[in-house]
């Protein structure tokens, strides 16, 4: 599998999301201590500003250290699990309208990387999480809609198809939910109008996918030059190119 990946990008949020986390706490603590400073009624409003400030940047810290610092990253937990099952595959990430896109020869899968603990549970595209307690406010980012969040990454990614690919009439284009925590206490996905799984379960989702009919050549060739273009200076030499291939940006 070549695996394309932007670690500029990585580097540079990584970076924003420690500057964040600092000035987060920094506000918290200034919120703290207003309380024992000045007048209590005067200093009130500065107080809820402060700790406002301090929540906003903290959870804006703990999105992207999720993404970009915690290890193993998403980007890295799906190259783990995916090199020996997709080894044809073409694996971007970080320079796409998704995240992780996996270019195969039978057409193109996307992938919403999930990391949140507790007890998850899906209907259709109604998503639980319970047994959070008081990490639902402070520590642990909301679930969201994984669901929506995969649709709108299918409609992204057929719209820059649509442009950057003319030629190409229709693509088989799936996206898969992945929780990549080791600490879920229970995920019940059965359910999901969407395939979901925990990581753990994908080699055996991908084995299954391997009959699934390939796009025609043309067709394959048009998407990995788009494709390879959007990667620009990442792609290796042709003619260095092996079965398995990292390449980063840095």
């Amino acid at each position: 599998m070549v695996i394309l990946r932007d670690e500029v990008r990585i580097a540079r949020y990584r970076r924003i999301s420690q500057i964040t986390s600092f000035l987060g706490m920094g506000a918290l603590i200034i919120g703290m201590i207003l309380v024992f400073v000045g007048n209590i009624e005067e200093v009130f409003t500065y107080q809820l500003i402060a700790l406002f400030v301090g929540w906003l940047l903290s959870q804006v810290g703990i999105y992207l250290g999720h993404r970009y610092i915690r290890s193993p990253r998403p980007d890295e937990v799906l190259d783990t699990t995916l090199r020996k099952v997709a080894r044809k595959g073409r694996m971007y990430h970080y320079m796409m309208p998704a995240p992780h896109v996996l270019l195969l020869p039978t057409g193109v899968m996307l992938f919403v990387t999930k990391y949140q603990g507790g007890d998850i549970s899906v209907e259709g595209d109604k998503w639980k999480q319970k047994g959070l307690g008081l990490r639902r406010l402070f520590g642990q980012e909301q679930l969201g809609n994984p669901t929506r969040e995969a649709e709108n990454y299918i409609k992204a990614m057929a719209t820059w198809i649509s442009k950057n690919a003319p030629g190409v009439e229709e693509v088989p284009m799936g996206a898969v939910i992945v929780f990549t925590s080791k600490g879920n206490n229970e995920l019940d996905l059965k359910n999901s109008d969407l395939p979901a799984m925990h990581f753990t379960k994908l080699k055996g989702f991908m084995r299954l996918r391997k009959g699934d009919e390939p796009l025609p050549e043309a067709d394959y060739e048009a998407l990995r030059a788009a494709f390879d273009r959007e990667a620009g200076d990442l792609l290796p030499a042709e003619d260095q190119e092996a079965d398995e291939s990292v390449v980063s940006a840095g």
